[in-house]
């Protein structure tokens, strides 16, 4: 038994070791060029899925082998890499693993401040880091010289940037403050009439605080409600994100009665009208609340406070002092 044994293992384990060795090491040809783009911290079970599922390789488990023999299965180097038409599976886990990638892509977050998405761009690898060290004011002045306003607070538009790797990031700075351009123009050529903007940069600052009030779809058509019937009576908007971005970094997580009391040029509960600058970036979605907010007369929103992040709105202060009682005190 034990010799059948080995003469069948001697016989098997050899036609296996060929089989796997040519599922890794023989080129696989594609007849054309691929790109592959491998998120930060993906492991090769989704990658090996995908050009299994593309075509691009004989077999996903012999890959998944190589890489966990290696120890390198969670050890992928984040980017877009183009592959030639013609690759091996072990040329390509090499390639993935501890090359440099073709590409590089930077993801900007919508809401987030334009602080935030400079401290993304600085902290992303394989790009070439020019403006580092810039202040905001040469930075406008580089890439952006026929800005609305030299601020560059909300003038860049939260997306996906990819450009190839080691290229300077005044590209990704570019390409997101034209891409905001683009959105803005077509939005205002768009609007509906009556709204209280005298002009574009208006209606932007306008998308920021819808931005940071609401991430709601079904909200955020009726928060620019509120806000534009504010304004068209002189009402002060009073809502708690410009506080906060007038506050700066003393900001620490809540407002007290005192910050809400403390005059900045973005406190809206002692100013009246907008801010001097949008407080975030905003993303589509916001820009159209802006330009198309609802018909409805509301004054006033409150959090439900159910985990699902819809407000109840209200027509007057009556109404509204009903549902914070519900909502927030719970009587």
């Amino acid at each position: 038994m034990l010799k059948k044994l080995l003469k069948w293992s001697a016989v098997f384990l050899p036609a296996l070791a060929a089989v796997v060795a040519a599922l890794l090491f023989v080129p696989k040809d594609n007849g054309k060029p691929y790109r592959i783009k491998v998120e930060k911290n993906q492991g090769i079970a989704s990658v090996s899925r995908k050009l299994a599922d593309d075509g691009i390789i004989y077999n996903r488990h012999a890959l998944m082998a190589a890489a966990y023999v290696l120890g390198v299965h969670n050890q992928l180097h984040a980017g877009t890499y183009r592959l030639p038409a013609k690759i091996s599976a072990w040329d390509l886990l090499h390639k993935i693993r501890g090359g440099r990638p073709d590409s590089v892509t930077v993801q900007i977050v919508e809401g987030m401040r334009f602080a935030d998405m400079r401290r993304v761009i600085n902290q992303t690898e394989d790009i070439n880091h020019d403006t580092k060290g810039w202040s905001d004011e040469k930075l406008m002045q580089t890439v952006a010289p026929d800005a609305l306003n030299p601020n560059p607070e909300g003038q860049f538009f939260p997306d996906s940037y990819e450009i190839d790797a080691d290229s300077s990031d005044i590209q990704i700075y570019k390409m997101a403050y034209q891409n905001m351009k683009k959105q803005l123009d077509s939005t205002w050529s768009d609007k509906q009439d009556g709204l209280p903007y005298k002009n574009p940069y208006e209606m932007l600052i306008m998308a920021s605080l819808i931005e940071k009030e609401t991430a709601h779809e079904d909200d955020r058509d009726d928060v620019a409600a509120v806000f534009v019937n504010r304004l068209a009576i002189g009402m002060r908007l009073q809502t708690d994100p410009t506080v906060i971005y007038g506050m700066g970094r003393a900001y620490n997580g809540r407002i007290r009665k005192a910050d809400l009391q403390r005059d900045t040029p973005y406190n809206t509960y002692t100013r009246a009208g907008l801010t001097p600058t949008p407080i975030a970036l905003p993303g589509k979605h916001a820009l159209e609340a802006a330009a198309h907010p609802s018909n409805e007369k509301y004054l006033y929103f409150v959090s439900k406070m159910d985990g699902t992040g819809l407000s109840q709105f209200s027509h007057n202060l009556e109404e509204h002092n009903a549902a914070v009682r519900k909502y927030i005190l719970k009587k």
